[in-house]
Formats: structure tokens, sequence, C-alpha cells
């Protein structure tokens, strides 16, 4: 009897310290765009690893995000199209920006080395509009003289979901081929020409089917070329310069990001900045959260991780190629924080 009676006292104190630990460590849950992921991923590890909180981040696309979070079924969404202001208004919303990165061609054509096909922007988009199906078409070879181009068709990889990435990506097309815009547009989602073109979910779907796929291109965020070693195609940017994607060239074209001019919710496009250096393709990711949490301490928490991750997060970013927000660009969404996001009427930052 007395045996049973320490069993129970002891898996009371278990349950008891088990519900203390999980009061002070919330789990907070969030879906959304695929192009953060990689980032977001390293954040998330590292952060619990340091104060027991889990931050779940599961990529399904900008639209899965916007959908989620619209349906109330996670504590934050993530997006790569941001919603206007009257759309934050209307869902009770906030939104902020956490990096930027670079959106890259990313090709799998034999005989051709990463970083040696050099494309600009109306061949790019005609490739993509299915005008140029085969790797040695004449507009190729004109922009590679020097390279021996495969007499290999292209099969176009796009993404199938609601895609912030594909956002990026056909917006810079639809700005630099009137055609592109007028036949395609620019989108979340968009109709790919359907003959030699394949869909993959997520930037990871995208990657994946490019490398199985003998002669395909897609476009995916930097990182997911960097990290699965897929060869990627430089590209000429508005000075007419050729430039490769890496770390510098997405920093130099964030620097000329003027977030002073950004509307309510701090939306802006950084497709074809100027600059010898600058890469043409680059976009800024952003979260969604509620004006308005029921579970303060939840909502306390996702301010507070974010906040990290502004101060301790850039070194993780930077090494997998995303571009960290400037320290006057962090204190203009704290600042926002502190009007916008509360609990019953109470603010929640700082």
């Amino acid at each position: 009897m007395r045996k049973l009676w320490w069993l129970s006292l002891t898996a009371l104190a278990v349950l008891t310290l088990a519900g203390l630990c999980q009061a002070q460590s919330p789990t907070i849950n969030g879906a959304g765009a695929s192009f953060p992921y990689p980032v977001y991923a390293r954040w998330a590890h590292k952060y619990h690893e340091l104060t027991g909180v889990k931050i779940n981040y599961q990529s399904i696309g900008s639209g899965g995000g916007i959908a989620q979070i619209k349906a109330k079924t996670v504590d934050f969404g993530g997006t790569d199209e941001p919603l206007k202001p009257e759309d934050l208004e209307r869902y009770g919303l906030v939104q902020f920006p956490t990096v930027m990165g670079g959106v890259v061609p990313i090709f799998n054509a034999p005989g051709i080395e990463s970083g040696k096909l050099k494309l600009d922007g109306p061949t790019l988009a005609a490739i993509f509009m299915g005008k140029i199906n085969k790797w040695d078409d004449e507009a190729i070879k004109k922009l590679n003289p020097d390279l021996k181009l495969p007499s290999q068709a292209i099969t176009v990889a796009h993404r199938t979901d609601g895609s912030g990435t594909t956002f990026i990506f056909t917006s810079y097309l639809a700005a630099v081929s009137p055609e592109f815009k007028e036949k395609v547009g620019a989108g979340k989602a968009v109709k790919w020409p359907a003959a030699h073109s394949i869909g993959g979910k997520g930037n990871e779907g995208v990657a994946g089917q490019v490398k199985a796929v003998k002669g395909a291109i897609g476009y995916v965020e930097y990182a997911y070329a960097f990290q699965n070693k897929i060869p990627y195609a430089v590209l000429q940017n508005p000075a007419g310069k050729f430039v490769e994607p890496n770390i510098e060239t997405f920093q130099a074209a964030a620097a000329n990001a003027d977030w002073s001019k950004a509307p309510k919710g701090f939306s802006l496009m950084l497709n074809k900045q100027q600059g010898d250096k600058s890469w043409p393709i680059v976009g800024v990711t952003y979260i969604m959260a509620y004006k308005d949490y029921a579970d303060a301490n939840k909502g306390k928490a996702l301010l507070k991780y974010f906040d990290w991750s502004y101060k301790h997060g850039a070194e993780m970013a930077k090494a997998l190629h995303y571009v960290p927000l400037p320290e006057n660009v962090v204190k203009l969404v704290q600042d926002e924080w502190a009007k916008e996001v509360k609990s019953g009427g109470k603010p929640l930052w700082p």
C-alpha cells in the first residue's frame, strides 16, 4: 500500500513538472512559404536547444500559409507574396519581414557546369513560356558562344502549389518580357505551358524534379540549390552585367531597398535592382501574425523567438546565403509589434 502511494505521488509529481515545463515552454506552430524554410529550420533548432521552446514550421507554400492563418489553424504563417494592407486589416493580422534571398534558375543539362551557363531575362522568359525548348537554341548559343550546348529537349519544372517563390520569379519574368506578362502573368500560381513541363510541390519538389530529369530547368530559393549541389545559371542584371547568385550579389540588391516607402505590412519588391553587382531576382519573405492572441503566452513566445532570430540568427542566415534585415528595419518591425500585437487589449511587446 505504501509502495503504491509512493508511486502515485511520484507520478503526480512528474505530471505536475511536465505541466509546468509545458506552460513555461509553449509549442508554437506555423506554416507557409518554403522559400525561407532552410533558415527557419536552423533558427528553430537552435532556439529549442537554448530555451526549450518548440517552433514547428511546415513548408507548405505561401498559399497554404495564408489559408491556414486566415482559418486560424496555426499560430503564425509565412509568405513571400505579402498580403495587402486591406487584407491584413480584414483578417486581423500583422505582417513583418524576416530575411531576403535570391531566386535562381537551376538546371540539369548534360555537359554544362554550374555557373557557366549565361542567361538574360528575355531568354529565361522564353524558356519558361515554352518558346525555347532545346538547349542548343540559337538564343542560348548567342549568350554562350564558348559552351558546347547539348541538343537536348528542355523540360520546365515549376511549382504546383500556391507559391511566393513563383510570385517573385514570375514578377521578374513579367517585368523583363511583355509577352510573358500578357500570356502567363505574375502570381503565386500561373498557367504554365503544358508541353514539356513538370510540377513539384515546394522548393524541395522543384529541386527534386530538376535533379531527376535530364534537360530540366526550374527555379528555387538559392539555399535549395546550395544545399543540394544543383547547377545554377548566371543572369544578366539591369546594369548589363552577368552575375552569380550568392550572398554578395543578394546583399547588393537588398542594399537598394527603401523601407521608408514600404506600405503597412512592409511590402517591398527587390527584383531588377540597380547596381553592377546586384542579382536581379531577390525577394523578401514575411511572417503573418495575429493582432490579438487568445493565448498571451503563445503571442509573447512568438515575438521573443523572432526577436532572438533578428539578434542572433544573422550569421546562420548568411551561411545559407540569406540576407538579414538591417537594424533600422528591425526597429520599425518591433515598433509595429508594440502598437499592434495584443492579447485581450494588452500589448505583448516589449
